[in-house]
């Protein structure tokens, strides 16, 4: 029998508001983008720049929170990055020369969200379920979503009233004070507390010998994934290519919107506002796609999403033409209820190829690249608008990352390793 309620919930409830408050941290760099310019009237690329290269520098970092995650478990990495992540805000009220921006706003901040978002989550959340991994992860993650549309235009209003110095300082309170005594509550894995994932009862003696329903290549499974036996096979470098060309098109265009939109013509405030509901909409879109995955299969709600970035960017392109409010929801909607899903899957893909004890130390190296791609995205579209005074190449770039992360992803083929719920093979 399953227990009347699994700890496991717990866990998604801690991700939900962690995600919520660090993911959201680092993108109010966007909000934070036009002041900053105004102020120190340093180039576009450069001063984007520095997103992107705190992207690459924490990088190194990966494959070591991975082994941490393995031995010691999420308190410690989750901890570490809240802790950067508030440092790093703090900082920046500071700074006075690009290098200032760089290691605050750059390393600190979007190198602690590394280990306090997306990465340092996927590394131990998809222990705690299996038939209902991506709709879990689905919630957690959509937490992103509810943070964006109350910290963003929080944050905005105080960068409009006060400045973005207060701004940094009131934001860095929040991350500190809310996430770091949340996150004493979480653990690694189930079996850690005497559970199983899905709070299902422990196996018998027999079914503990035999595989599990979902399993489709027993000898695949059966396999001790370390780091070096995955990197010799061809699934791990498709997700690497899929995991690069799906953060580039994800990053790219969240860093440049709210300037690309202000220069179209919008206001300010309206640019926050779309900002904050792409990540409202993803709400829906995480916990939906990631419902949808369990049901149909990962590279399906992949594939989806890719196209949701497809949609974007050339709503993005029509509105120089156009600048109407409707192309702006239609941007917003693919965005979010679609391009977001890429969260719910994330962690998921990997993890039905890979799964095993050294899981923490593969998906660290494999997050070499979604890190990479979001540290290319930025840079390579502002300094693209700095070489041709446009996002016009920047953003066909994106739809062409798009269309290669979908097609890696079938390459990748999960589904042949172990089936979703909605596809489990009869036995």
């Amino acid at each position: 029998m399953r227990p009347p309620f699994y700890y496991g919930w717990v866990v998604v409830a801690v991700a939900f508001v962690t995600m919520g408050l660090g993911i959201n941290a680092r993108t109010a760099f966007s909000l934070l983008f036009p002041p900053i310019l105004d102020e120190f009237g340093w180039e576009r690329g450069l001063t984007a720049g520095a997103f992107s290269v705190g992207f690459l520098v924490s990088t190194v970092f990966t494959p070591w929170m991975g082994a941490v995650m393995d031995r010691r478990g999420p308190r410690w990495v989750i901890g570490a990055g809240v802790l950067a992540v508030g440092a790093g805000l703090a900082l920046a009220p500071l700074m006075r020369a690009p290098w200032h921006l760089y290691l605050t706003l750059g390393v600190l901040v979007s190198g602690g969200t590394l280990a306090a978002g997306y990465t340092g989550h996927a590394l131990f959340l998809p222990n705690w379920f299996v038939r209902t991994r991506g709709l879990a992860i689905g919630i957690a993650f959509s937490g992103v979503g509810v943070g964006s549309i109350l910290m963003l235009p929080w944050i905005q209003a105080m960068i409009v009233r006060s400045g973005w110095r207060t701004a940094c300082y009131a934001t860095a309170a929040l991350v500190l004070l809310a996430a770091l005594p949340l996150n004493l509550l979480q653990r690694r894995r189930p079996e850690d507390l005497g559970l199983r994932p899905d709070g299902d009862a422990a196996p018998t003696e027999a079914a503990g010998r035999a595989h599990p329903a979902n399993v489709v290549d027993p000898a695949w499974v059966s396999t001790d994934w370390t780091l070096g036996r995955a990197a010799r096979t061809a699934r791990f470098w498709w997700i690497i290519v899929a995991f690069l060309g799906g953060l580039f098109a994800w990053y790219a265009v969240q860093v440049h919107q709210t300037k690309y939109l202000i220069e179209m013509g919008f206001a300010p405030s309206l640019a926050a506002w779309a900002l904050g509901l792409v990540g409202f909409a993803g709400i829906v879109g995480q916990i939906g796609l990631g419902h949808l995955s369990d049901r149909v299969g990962r590279e399906w709600v992949w594939t989806l999403a890719c196209s949701g970035f497809v949609i974007c960017y050339l709503v993005l392109l029509a509105l120089p033409a156009h600048p109407s409010p409707a192309l702006l929801y239609v941007m917003v909607g693919a965005q979010g209820l679609l391009g977001y899903g890429l969260a719910s899957v994330y962690s998921a893909i990997p993890a039905e190829i890979f799964q095993g004890r050294h899981y923490g130390k593969v998906f660290g190296t494999l997050s070499l690249a979604s890190s990479s791609g979001a540290a290319l995205g930025p840079w390579v579209a502002g300094a693209l608008h700095d070489y041709t005074g446009s996002y016009v190449i920047a953003f066909q770039l994106g739809i062409g990352a798009s269309v290669v992360s979908a097609i890696a992803v079938w390459l990748a083929s999960p589904r042949k390793v172990r089936a979703v719920a909605g596809r489990t093979p009869g036995r």
